[in-house]
């Protein structure tokens, strides 16, 4: 064997590319022209035909082989390939087996190359069953019933109750078809009880979604009443939630003791729910002694704040006091359950841990938590607020012993809290001083708390009209808390109640910083940029507060002044229409509409506007006026009549109204009734020149001997009013010339010339520009 194998020359030991240019003579193609063999497989079908196994060599003439070493061997097949199982150079070559190559020994002429077997093509596909069967039709049926009643509840989860209620009848019909095929083909007992029960109550509850209670009793009866349905007693509790609905009390009791004697004490809680049911029923009928023995038996197998409440307030129906403040510690001592401080603070400085806090503060499990703990503060809050009056003799000793209570359970921190609102109900009660004390005590507490009361009585100072004091509260509160958006506001009142409107407008933008939701900042912001003449500014505030508060009158009377202002008059009528869509009864608004529409020009709509602000508020003296002259240049003096004769009874000092009415009197051609009325203003006011002259010209035309009289009086009247004005015109020129005189300044020297403009205050008298919104908008601080 080795002795094909020839070393390489010595002199290409290091010779690194030797041996690139060997290669297997298999794939010589040189000499394939001279090969007889190849050359006759290639003519004819020879060489498709499975190779022989030849124990003698070939005829055919050997072809050398050159070796990767270039030693030569002579081939003897036809390919030039020896044969298996020859002789080469004295040594048999191995039998090779091919079988698992993919031939075999009874392969014939002409098979290909396939060991997947895939000329055998695809496998058959499977025998389907047959489809006309009747046990596969109840299958599909039953498949189709329990489709429909899942696309019932899918269309009720929706808020597509008609369509849900559809979809559950028509489950019922199929259900019912379901049931006729299978009582043909099977025995009773074969029936699907639990597809039935899922069918009746889907129907039943999409009948009360669609408010068909009639229908869901109907429907429930049927359940309740099959004592195949193991479970359908319980349904007795769905039964009396709808009498419950229908105001039908008594039955829904019934029902509700039916289904609680039928729940076992496993289901304890389901088993308390049906008794705070049976309380609520007892309160909605005055029954308070029954409700009460069912709240007494919640609290003690498992205390709730929602029972305990309602415990509270059927005591409290009852009137009595001791029971009452039981009932009190006791809804304090329901556990909550809910550690919420302590959960969120990190006792090391761990980073991890620290940031697993921060990722829980704000989860869906401490939100339920915090409305948890948020519930029970309100229930707590507003049960003190109920029975303080009635638990002892007066209003402030109940509420000295709820606190007292508070401080002594675990929700300490709520004591502070009683105390403001015990502040906020003696403010109700108009008791000022007894507020302020109580507020006052806040001023040693902790910032939060000292915060809230300083705000409070700065508050109540500035509806005093006491600024000086309202200023020292607002600052305590703004430095006890900088971030208290209500302080910050309170503060900025008080600047400007001084007429610092730019320093007022940089406190509510802080406010506003803190909280953007704070309306009250943005409102007096708004109001600030008014006073300073930005109009554009002040407009951009009042439409974001009109996004947020879409139906606030006082926003929209502002936009509508403020356009007003602008001289845009088209756009102020259209605000003032919107408002008037909000407060359709308010006479200055509808007077101030009218205003527009006149001196728009259009005396139909300022008519129709004035007179709907007469017929709400009578006694407005500019509306009165206005109705008068356009019935006077409609010729209509009869009807003008009328309202100057109320402007009369309104202002009778004033002789304008009156002569106005003799004019009207004068003008529609009655001269008697004009005279008479001219002789009474005359008894008033004797030294009027204008009546005078009216009746002089009256008796005059109507030949009346009283002329020379009235003539008389005329005269000595006019002399009158003559030195009259001649003496105040002297004493005007005397003045001017003092002035000239002096050598003082004219403010230091006239102590009664012109003051400055006091800035005006919550307390000030209302302008007609704020006949509907005040000016100076003081944020109700105080708890409700």
């Amino acid at each position: 064997m080795m002795q094909n194998v020839h070393p390489a020359p010595g002199n290409n030991e290091d010779d690194l590319y030797s041996g690139y240019n060997d290669y297997n003579p298999m794939f010589d193609t040189e000499d394939l022209e001279n090969d007889v063999a190849f050359q006759q497989a290639a003519r004819t079908s020879h060489g498709r035909r499975p190779p022989v196994t030849a124990k003698i060599p070939s005829i055919s003439s050997p072809r050398p082989l050159a070796t990767g070493f270039g030693s030569k061997a002579s081939l003897t097949s036809s390919m030039g390939r020896p044969m298996s199982g020859t002789l080469q150079d004295g040594v048999s070559r191995p039998m090779t087996a091919v079988q698992a190559a993919g031939y075999t020994k009874a392969s014939v002429r002409g098979s290909s190359f396939d060991p997947l077997g895939q000329a055998k093509g695809p496998a058959s596909p499977l025998e389907k069953k047959a489809s006309d069967s009747l046990e596969e039709k109840m299958r599909q049926l039953e498949k189709k019933v329990n489709d429909l009643v899942e696309e019932s509840c899918v269309a009720n989860s929706c808020g597509d109750f008609k369509l849900a209620l559809d979809k559950a009848k028509e489950a019922g019909r199929q259900e019912r078809e379901l049931l006729r095929q299978r009582e043909q083909i099977a025995p009773p007992e074969s029936i699907n009880l639990d597809l039935t029960y899922t069918v009746l109550l889907n129907l039943a509850s999409q009948y009360v979604a669609n408010e068909m209670y009639a229908e869901a009793l109907t429907t429930y009866q049927v359940i309740v009443k099959n004592k195949m349905f193991s479970n359908g007693g319980i349904l007795k509790v769905n039964m009396g939630n709808i009498y419950l609905k229908q105001r039908n009390y008594s039955k829904a009791i019934k029902f509700y003791r039916m289904a609680l004697d039928q729940i076992t004490s496993s289901h304890k809680q389901m088993r308390i729910k049906i008794m705070e049911n049976i309380g609520v029923a007892f309160i909605k009928t005055g029954q308070y002694v029954d409700a009460i023995s069912s709240f007494e038996e919640i609290m003690s197998i498992s205390p709730n704040l929602k029972a305990g409440f309602n415990l509270i307030l059927c005591y409290f129906a009852i009137g009595n006091g001791e029971q009452m403040k039981k009932a009190f510690k006791n809804l304090i001592e329901v556990p909550l359950e809910v550690n919420f401080e302590e959960k969120y603070i990190s006792l090391n400085e761990d980073v991890h841990t620290n940031l697993l806090i921060e990722a829980i503060k704000n989860d869906s499990l401490s939100q339920i938590e915090r409305e948890r703990k948020s519930l029970a503060e309100e229930y707590i809050m507003t049960a003190a607020k109920l029975i303080a009056p009635a638990i002892e003799t007066s209003f402030a000793v109940g509420y000295d012993w709820c606190v007292d209570a508070v401080k002594a359970s675990h929700y300490v921190e709520l004591a502070n809290d009683l105390e403001i609102n015990k502040a906020t109900t003696y403010l109700r009660q108009q008791n000022f001083n007894q507020a302020l004390e109580t507020l006052k005590m806040f001023e040693k507490k902790d910032s939060r708390v000292k915060s809230t009361a300083a705000t409070n009585l700065s508050f109540l100072y500035y509806l005093g009209n006491e600024l000086e004091q309202a200023t020292n509260y607002a600052d305590l509160a703004v430095s006890s808390d900088r971030y208290n958006p209500a302080a910050l506001t309170n503060k900025g009142n008080t600047v400007f109640a001084n007429g610092d409107y730019e320093k007022a407008a940089e406190f509510y933008k802080e406010a506003l910083r803190n909280d953007s939701l704070c309306t009250e900042a943005l409102y007096n912001l708004g109001l600030a940029y008014k006073k300073l003449n930005r109009t554009d500014e002040a407009l951009d505030c009042f439409l974001k507060l009109h996004a947020i508060l879409p139906n606030s009158a006082q926003v929209l009377y502002q936009i509508a002044s403020i356009y007003q202002i602008m001289e845009d008059p088209s756009q102020a009528i259209e605000w003032l229409l919107q408002l008037i869509s909000v407060v359709p009864t308010d006479p200055h608004v509808l007077s101030k509409l009218g205003n527009l529409y006149d001196t728009e020009g259009d005396k139909s709509q300022a008519f129709h506007y004035y007179f709907e602000s007469y017929r709400y508020f009578p006694s407005n003296i500019e509306v009165i006026e206005w109705l008068g002259a356009y019935y006077i240049d409609t010729q209509f003096c009869e009807k003008a009549i009328e309202y100057f004769e109320r402007a009369a009874l309104i202002l009778p000092t004033q002789v304008k109204w009156q002569l106005m009415v003799a004019s009207c009197y004068r003008r529609s051609g009655n001269y008697q009734k004009a005279l008479e009325k001219y002789k009474i203003i005359h008894r008033k006011f004797p030294e009027n020149v204008e009546c005078l002259r009216f009746l002089v010209r009256l008796c005059t035309d109507m030949g009346l001997k009283e002329v020379q009289e009235y003539i008389t009086k005329l005269k000595k009247a006019e002399k009158l009013k003559e030195i009259r004005e001649q003496r105040i015109k002297s004493g005007r020129d005397g003045s001017a010339r003092s002035r000239k005189e002096g050598s003082v300044d004219a403010s230091y020297a006239d102590p009664l010339g012109p003051q400055p403009e006091r800035p005006r205050t919550a307390a000030r008298k209302r302008t007609d520009e704020d006949d509907f919104a005040d000016e100076e908008l003081g944020e109700d601080l105080l708890p409700e």
